[in-house]
């Protein structure tokens, strides 16, 4: 199984390698016979018109600003969940005579939930940051097209 830490940095890269490629993605074809040399010019001046008009240059992705992850010990659990986890064992354990074994599991169990808490919290921060990171490459698409399209091409 993957630390939070590791599948956080496998989703970011994914994400730049996402909007590294929107433009890639995009097929442009010279409906009116222009030459390679006025294509090349035209799709550069379409991509630098869709940054001005969008705020978005795909050649330098966003750094989204994400709120800090929760403090956490080493083993990825909130400072004390395992205290917490164990009060509450402790007086179930109290009431069917073995205060200390219900402190030790609760804790466990604290400790347990704190971790997939804290990784449930850190994944949905990341797909929220890569639907943002990919509506923004969709409008900058549409922009990039729309200026082609304006040029006598046709972009798939």
């Amino acid at each position: 199984m993957k630390t939070p830490v590791r599948r956080f940095a496998t989703m970011v890269l994914a994400s730049c390698f996402v909007a590294s490629t929107v433009a890639a993605q995009q097929i442009v074809y010279p409906a009116k016979g222009q030459s390679a040399q006025q294509q090349k010019k035209d799709e550069t001046e379409c991509n630098k018109w869709a940054t001005q008009n969008t705020g978005i240059d795909p050649s330098k992705p966003k750094q989204t600003a994400s709120a800090p992850p929760p403090p956490t010990t080493p083993t990825g659990t909130t400072p004390g969940a395992g205290a917490r986890g164990a009060a509450r064992g402790a007086i179930v354990g109290g009431m069917v005579g073995d205060a200390g074994a219900g402190a030790a599991a609760g804790a466990a169990a604290g400790r347990a939930q704190s971790r997939r808490q804290n990784a449930a919290q850190q994944q949905q921060a990341t797909q929220q940051a890569q639907a943002t990171q990919s509506a923004e490459m969709a409008t900058y698409a549409k922009a990039r097209a729309a200026c082609l399209e304006g040029r006598g091409y046709t972009v798939k």
